[in-house]
């Protein structure tokens, strides 16, 4: 008759399951992210990879305290990938030789029209904003902000305010060619454009960028459908801007295969890819993601990026300042 197992092996092998509990989902999370395979319900959670990035290490140094050698292995190699995705969105990068003007844009989501007009304009007159993209914009919020002073500010625009979410603005203190807006499918979301005219540069086209949110599982389609309908970059030809709202984080292979067509994050760029710009701000408890964006032409350079709070709204606007290449 075989002898029961020992107290001390018994131990040893809960010890090894937990170990591998935790290493799993951690290990899981980074094959799907260096992958790109979010799909249905993990389009959502991929916006929370740097927050697993962050418990990886303490899931590898439990595996390594408990001497479970193939467990430490698995979440070892998994928190090289996670913090190699994530880390370098805190440190700057180099910037192309741009001997331009300066631009500053400032992008906010309105939140269905319900976003302070006053804090937004002080936010363009405190930092002298050139341009400035806006999502949501309703046509009341459209009438308070020119009421409170943005109509001088910024008086070139092109608008599509809208009731509800669909609506969308581009304002600016330089000249606009070309105003128009596109809709998406589904959800009928407007995203402004034209190009501008900045003294010094060359033309710069402009677009305010609202694709659809995967907020239930039956939207995760159309979300794909409006990523891939987001411009690309003209690295050959003419410079773009893309600045809005676009409901996924660096995370995401739609952002990031955008991205590779020419396009920088500005946040990234100057390491402040990490601040949250949606979340908990209207008391949903949410951790912050980082769903709003600045994406400029690989030839200008970004100098600075920081997020601003706007009452009414559960977005944070993002402010970056660019400088152009000169004409």
């Amino acid at each position: 008759m075989d002898a029961p197992p020992r107290d001390g092996t018994r131990r040893s092998r809960w010890a090894t399951v937990a170990c591998w509990l935790a290493v799993a989902p951690v290990a899981a999370w980074a094959v799907l992210r260096l992958a790109g395979l979010e799909r249905g319900p993990l389009v959502l959670t991929t916006a929370f990879t740097p927050y697993v990035a962050a418990v990886a290490p303490v899931v590898a140094g439990l595996a390594l305290a408990l001497r479970r050698r193939a467990p430490a292995v698995v979440a070892a190699l998994a928190t090289l990938a996670l913090v190699g995705a994530v880390a370098p969105r805190a440190v700057a990068d180099d910037q192309p030789p741009a001997d331009g003007p300066t631009l500053r844009l400032l992008t906010a989501n309105l939140r269905l029209g319900s976003a302070d007009p006053a804090r937004l304009v002080a936010l363009v007159r405190a930092h002298r904003v050139d341009v400035l993209t806006v999502q949501e914009l309703s046509p009341q919020l459209a009438a308070d902000l020119d009421r409170l002073g943005l109509a001088t500010l910024l008086p070139y625009r092109s608008l599509s305010p809208e009731v509800g979410s669909t609506g969308s603005g581009l304002y600016a203190r330089h000249p606009l060619h070309d105003p128009g807006y596109r809709r998406h499918r589904r959800y009928f979301l407007t995203q402004a454009y034209a190009t501008l005219t900045v003294p010094g540069a060359p033309p710069l086209r402009v677009e305010s960028a609202h694709p659809g949110a995967p907020y239930i599982l039956d939207a995760v389609p159309q979300w794909w459908t409006d990523q891939r309908a987001l411009p690309p970059a003209t690295p050959t030809a003419g410079l773009s801007v893309l600045a809005g709202d676009f409901n996924a984080t660096l995370d995401h292979a739609t952002v990031r295969r955008l991205i590779a067509t020419g396009y920088t994050d500005a946040a990234d760029a100057v390491g402040a890819g990490l601040a949250g710009t949606w979340g908990p701000y209207d008391g949903d408890p949410i951790p912050p993601v980082t769903i709003d964006h600045v994406l400029v032409d690989r030839r200008i350079a970004v100098r600075s990026v920081d997020v601003w709070p706007v009452p009414g709204s559960d977005h944070r606007a993002v402010l970056a300042e660019l400088r152009l290449p000169a004409a």
